[in-house]
């Protein structure tokens, strides 16, 4: 990687490519180049939360690779599942579709489909010091079958029940401001732009 002099370097510690898409479109007014965390550079989520895995994702990416780190991590909980699958959302099968079958035959027959998502959102500077942790919640309904061809992961499942729609029927300006990630950004990005003052470009 080449450090452009005008633009903070970032490296996004994520192979998610609907995360990419979105992070981008935070960052296009701010003078940021953001990177890809390496192929290959695998980093085991050991934490009990969001916020616990999202720092060690930030903290081991911006160590492994000299430059600052953002990293997010998020997940559904639904009440009738007792909060799951809560941290272990991407690991509750092999693809999305799978993730979404499985959720969707765990609920049959159940008519509380109360549930949340949840976003945290973790900075680190190059020594793997924590700069930034902001965390987004949206509260939701489970449907009983997909609707929409947006988004990603659970987006075809949860449903903000004021507007009738899931993610996946939303338009992104529309996702932006209802979903948990949406609103962790509205939280961060302010404080990115304080950072970018109080460190200048080296």
């Amino acid at each position: 990687m080449l450090k452009d002099k005008s633009l903070r370097t970032i490296c996004l510690a994520t192979g998610n490519q609907g995360k990419i898409s979105e992070f981008e479109s935070l960052f296009v007014d701010l003078p940021v180049k953001m990177y890809l965390k390496p192929k290959g550079f695998e980093v085991e989520e050991t934490g009990d939360t969001f916020a616990e895995n999202a720092r060690i994702k930030a903290i081991s990416v911006a160590r492994e690779t000299g430059y600052w780190a953002i990293a997010d991590d998020s997940g559904l909980c639904i009440k009738a599942l007792n909060g799951a699958p809560g941290v272990f959302s991407s690991r509750y099968g092999k693809s999305d579709l799978e993730r979404i079958q499985r959720v969707l035959g765990e609920l049959e027959g159940c008519d509380v489909r109360n549930a949340y998502f949840s976003a945290a959102i973790c900075v680190a500077s190059e020594d793997g010091s924590v700069l930034i942790e902001v965390a987004g919640l949206s509260k939701g309904l489970i449907t009983f079958t997909p609707r929409g061809e947006r988004g990603f992961g659970y987006d075809p499942i949860f449903e903000i029940e004021s507007l009738g729609l899931t993610f996946a029927e939303m338009t992104k300006q529309k996702k932006a401001e209802f979903s948990h990630r949406g609103k962790a950004f509205k939280k961060l990005k302010p404080l990115l732009k304080k950072l970018f003052s109080d460190y200048p470009f080296p």
